[in-house]
């Protein structure tokens, strides 16, 4: 079972790490070890959500966004989507910017160099706004507790995350954006990081209310699909589910798509954190989304959604830690190691915290049971 559902992933992870230490060595080969590492960790959350949604489609809907779907994700978000950055950020065309980084690797580095205030701007102001809207939403299950109960009070106040994130981005351009790293030294990269941050909050804000407007349509055709069942049963008919589930997963694989698209910017922006190295990024982000598939048809398969519950608290204070340091490295300079350790940490201690979890409840319920036994003279 699991060799038949890890088995691609695994394969293009073993090519993928082949080809880094081929063909740049192996600091190239540790930088995309970190980044899949990265990837898979700021994916699970998004597995978990694609395989909650998944499961409800039909045997098609469900090849059809695990193939043309994954086709997107892989080729079209964590390919292409890093060379795009990179061209608006260094004002280049993205053919140029291949060649670049293929024949003339200084200048293509003084170039990401210089457009990194604006990536780590526009990366952090999205990751953030991520962060934000996980922290400061009121949830049954709650990882730090002592930190999550008072900001999911104060997240009942309207707009709160948007205002905290641009009083950072406004902190942020007065502070490290004065003195923002440059490929000739520092420079006054103030207004850049301001226009920058606020097109990544835009950014957010537009994906966002496109996956609102493809859920709400899916909640409407699952009420309609479930009216019209309660109709043919009173009617002593049998349901039309074909066409019914025809449509609503139409609606389900538009909002996936979106929802993907959504996960893919933070990882992908993530990145930047790690490395700048283009050809590092597309490697370690397309290993990081085969394992999104495999993850997903898993999840389906196995129905363990629920079994480590924090796993996805992890994962969004790993995508605010992220923002943090994206935001700092405009002016400071911050290992590899620490961008991408701190998230596989956090992830790994919310993965033994969902195990710590698991053994209480089970120890509760086997004290439960010996309970009643005794109660009842067995």
């Amino acid at each position: 079972m699991l060799l038949k559902t890890f088995g691609w992933s695994f394969a293009v992870t073993v090519i993928g790490l082949a080809a880094a230490a081929w063909g740049w060595g192996w600091q190239a080969f540790g930088v995309v070890l970190i980044l899949s590492i990265l990837e898979i960790s700021l994916s699970f959350d998004n597995a978990v959500v694609n395989a909650g949604v998944l499961k409800k489609m039909n045997a098609f809907w469900q090849k059809i966004f695990l193939t043309i779907g994954i086709l997107i994700a892989v080729f079209g978000m964590r390919l292409v989507f890093p060379v795009v950055i990179v061209a608006i950020s260094a004002k280049v065309g993205p053919i140029e910017a291949v060649q670049l980084a293929l024949d003339k690797p200084d200048e293509y580095k003084d170039l990401v160099t210089d457009a990194h205030p604006a990536i780590a701007a526009f990366g952090g102001m999205f990751l953030l706004m991520i962060f934000l809207d996980f922290i400061f939403e009121d949830r049954d299950i709650k990882w730090l507790g002592w930190i999550e109960r008072p900001l999911a009070k104060l997240g009942k106040v309207d707009m709160l995350s948007v205002c905290i994130a641009l009083i950072v981005l406004l902190i942020s351009a007065m502070t490290v954006a004065t003195h923002a790293h440059q490929s000739t030294g520092h420079a006054d990269k103030s207004s850049t990081v301001l226009l920058a941050g606020v097109a990544g909050l835009i950014t957010y804000l537009l994906v966002g209310g496109l996956s609102s407007h493809f859920e709400n349509k899916l909640e409407e055709e699952e009420e309609r699909e479930q009216e019209a069942e309660e109709e043919a049963k009173k009617a002593g008919k049998e349901p039309t589910m074909v066409g019914l589930a025809g449509k609503a997963a139409f609606f389900m694989f538009l909002y996936l798509e979106v929802l993907d698209a959504s996960f893919s910017f933070d990882g992908v922006i993530g990145a930047f954190a790690v490395t700048n190295q283009i050809f590092w990024m597309a490697l370690g982000l397309g290993i990081g989304a085969m394992y999104v598939r495999s993850l997903t048809v898993y999840l389906v398969r196995q129905g363990t959604l629920d079994e480590y519950v924090y796993l996805e608290h992890g994962a969004h204070y790993a995508i605010g830690a992220l923002a943090v340091l994206l935001l700092v490295t405009i002016q400071y300079e911050i290992p590899e190691v620490i961008t991408g350790g701190l998230g596989v940490a956090l992830i790994a201690l919310s993965f033994w915290s969902s195990v710590r979890r698991n053994r209480a409840e089970a120890a509760e319920d086997g004290s439960s049971e010996q309970k009643s036994e005794v109660t009842s003279g067995v």
